[in-house]
């Protein structure tokens, strides 16, 4: 695996070589507009430099970044997104107006490697200088697309300031060979500033016969258990609101240096603000792995700071076919991890992987995959066909008809889009963390405990807050809910389908509950009397979402009042009697408290409705009296 076998793992210090000043850049990487009033012989001399960079001048110039690929590979590139920012350049999302290129790859899937081999080309051809960094350059250093630019391999993205430097002066540099881990600390540009992605290790434990992965990334090299808690403490005080664990399997996380995925998990638990204002996503683990320790991780997922969400990848549903792929566990032993977690987890949901087509794939093997999905039907399901990569045990079996493989994977597919996993959600109350602007530009995105994906209309100063939604409507990828804004009571209902567990473990700190009843591990401080209602009680408060609608209801009314989605909701029967709609409750609440805008919109309407009703009167009387 070339020079991926030299990995020191241990300690995960300082890299050797200079030290960049240990800041947290938390922003968004700016356009860098150009110079309309630059003369053409500026233009000229610089050859495509912006018009405020200079050659000569390291750290003036204008960087274009495009990553591939999974979480880890997103915060190696917001790592080498800091440290560039660090010393001074600017980072852009315009190519054209860019001096420097810098792509971030992904060996995983073939279709990946070919959408960087384009980038590289218009790159090329665009005469643009060019850093290639990732697990490509790493794994496959003698790609003829990779000869005449500069490349940084996995573990060398604590040096990209250097190569970007000389790049820029038109050397070739090539940085692969690695000793320790690349530091935590250094400066750092988060795609989303609430979102802070936390890799524990490199490199894995397995061998799969498929993987391309392995020989980029290496063997296993873990994080110790005091640099990650410290990396934890540092982001909760930048204001991060979700953290998520990261590497190729976290479940094997800590069995190179003595320790284990659930000393870490406790530890890093235990440093999670107790207001529920930071949650933890525990990244994707294989089987083999947690086995042991699945009771452990099952009383960490049911903690109220981390999300009741786990990816477990099974690929195939086939005994025979895990083996020829080395996955190292059974189908049987899948299924007691899936069945145990969602035993022990009130809401659990569990996300998996399938590869359609391996070589060998017969259709009973392909049967059962299908029979394991079904049995299941697992909320999120990742669906690829099978892409024989350079290099890997896997690209030398006999193959299975590109035909065949596509039928299967469009078969799957089918099944698994026939799914409803959000059944029976419509009418809950859930709290949600809100972190994202959805794709329409029209929604923010949160988060159930369960990280179920919920869509709100609320405005932008909502994000990185958390809020108690109702759930309004349900597609098939995410679902739809209100903003609550103040409430008197909310009827503990129990609904079929999946269960909300935010109420079950509610601190007693959370504005909307007088108390959290809980016999899982962690039990309230109430009073045993109060622990003793079966109904939860909410109190009216303004919340930070109070004011946050009222602020923009104000700001632009007829906006606001066009996006709210117009839901009926029939009312719902709890303890044999009717409960009117929560939006009444709220709405004859808001009747007094209008505001001047509100009012002059409503007196406009109904001066227009009593026009035209005169208008219609003069003109019946005019055809009468004419007639």
């Amino acid at each position: 695996m070339e020079d991926i076998e030299d990995l020191l793992v241990g300690s995960g210090g300082a890299p050797p070589g200079f030290r960049l000043p240990l800041t947290a850049v938390g922003m968004k990487p700016r356009r860098n507009k150009p110079n309309n009033h630059a003369s053409k012989e500026q233009n000229t001399k610089f050859q495509g430099l912006s018009p405020t960079s200079s050659p000569e001048v390291p750290g003036t110039q204008t960087i274009y970044m495009k990553t591939f690929g999974c979480s880890h590979n997103q915060s190696d590139s917001e790592y080498m997104a800091g440290q560039l920012a660090a010393f001074g350049y600017v980072l852009s999302d315009n190519p054209e107006e860019s001096d420097l290129w810098l792509i971030n790859t992904c060996t995983v899937k073939s279709p990946s490697q070919s959408a960087m081999d384009t980038l590289i080309i218009r790159c090329k051809n665009a005469k643009k200088p060019l850093v290639v960094a990732g697990c490509v350059p790493q794994g496959s250093r003698d790609l003829k697309e990779l000869q005449g630019v500069s490349i940084v391999g996995v573990q060398q993205i604590d040096r990209v300031v250097e190569v970007v430097e000389e790049t820029l002066k038109g050397h070739e540099v090539r940085l692969l060979n690695r000793k320790t881990l690349p530091a935590l600390d250094l400066p750092k540009v988060r795609k989303n500033e609430f979102i802070e992605i936390l890799p524990i290790n490199v490199g894995c434990l397995g061998a799969c016969t498929y993987c391309k992965t392995k020989h980029a990334r290496g063997h296993l090299g873990s994080y110790t258990v005091d640099s990650l808690v410290e990396r934890v403490r540092t982001v909760i005080a930048d204001g991060v609101k979700e953290i998520w664990l990261s590497s190729e399997d976290t479940g094997a996380y800590g069995r190179d240096i003595g320790v284990n995925l659930p000393i870490l998990l406790n530890a890093i638990v235990a440093e999670l603000p107790p207001d529920r204002s930071t949650m933890l996503r525990i990244g994707m683990t294989n089987p083999p792995f947690i086995l042991e320790y699945l009771e452990e991780i099952a009383n960490v997922l049911s903690h109220p700071c981390v999300y009741s969400f786990l990816h477990v990848p099974v690929q195939s549903g086939s005994d025979s076919i895990l083996t020829a792929m080395n996955r190292e566990y059974t189908v049987s032993e899948f299924r007691i991890v899936v069945d145990t977690l969602m035993r022990l987890v009130p809401g659990m949901q569990i996300a998996t992987d399938i590869i359609c087509g391996f070589p060998g794939e017969t259709d009973e093997d392909f049967s059962q995959t299908v029979g394991l999905i079904n049995e299941y039907k697992f909320p999120q399901v990742h669906i690829s066909q099978f892409y024989p990569r350079p290099g890997t045990p896997a690209a030398r079996m006999k193959k299975v008809p590109s035909n065949i493989v596509k039928k299967r994977s469009r078969e799957l597919t089918s099944i698994f889009e026939s799914f409803t996993p959000y059944q029976g959600m419509e009418g809950q109350v859930e709290k949600i963390w809100i972190t994202e602007i959805a794709t329409d530009g029209i929604h923010l995105v949160g988060h159930t405990k369960g990280y179920v994906q919920v869509l709100v209309n609320a405005p932008e100063s909502m994000l990185g807050t958390s809020t108690n939604v109702k759930i309004t409507s349900i597609g098939r990828w995410s679902v739809f809910g209100e903003v609550i804004d103040t409430l008197d009571q909310i009827p503990d209902t129990t609904f079929s389908g999946i269960k909300s567990t935010v109420d079950k473990f509610h601190l007693c700190s959370d504005l909307y509950e007088t108390c959290a009843c809980s016999g899982q591990p962690e039990p309230c401080a109430c009073a045993e009397q109060n622990c003793k209602e079966q109904n939860v009680v909410r109190k009216s408060t303004n919340t930070r979402a109070d004011k946050s609608l009222e602020e923009q209801k104000s700001r632009n009314p007829i906006g606001w009042l066009c996006r709210r989605r117009k839901v009926q909701r029939p009312e719902c029967m709890v303890n044999g009697h009717a409960v009117k709609p929560i939006e009444k409750q709220v709405m004859r609440k808001r009747l007094g408290e209008l505001g001047v805008i509100d009012w002059a919109l409503l007196f406009g309407i109904l001066v227009s409705f009593f026009t035209i009703l005169a208008l219609l009167l003069d003109l019946t009387f005019r055809m009468q009296s004419s007639k």
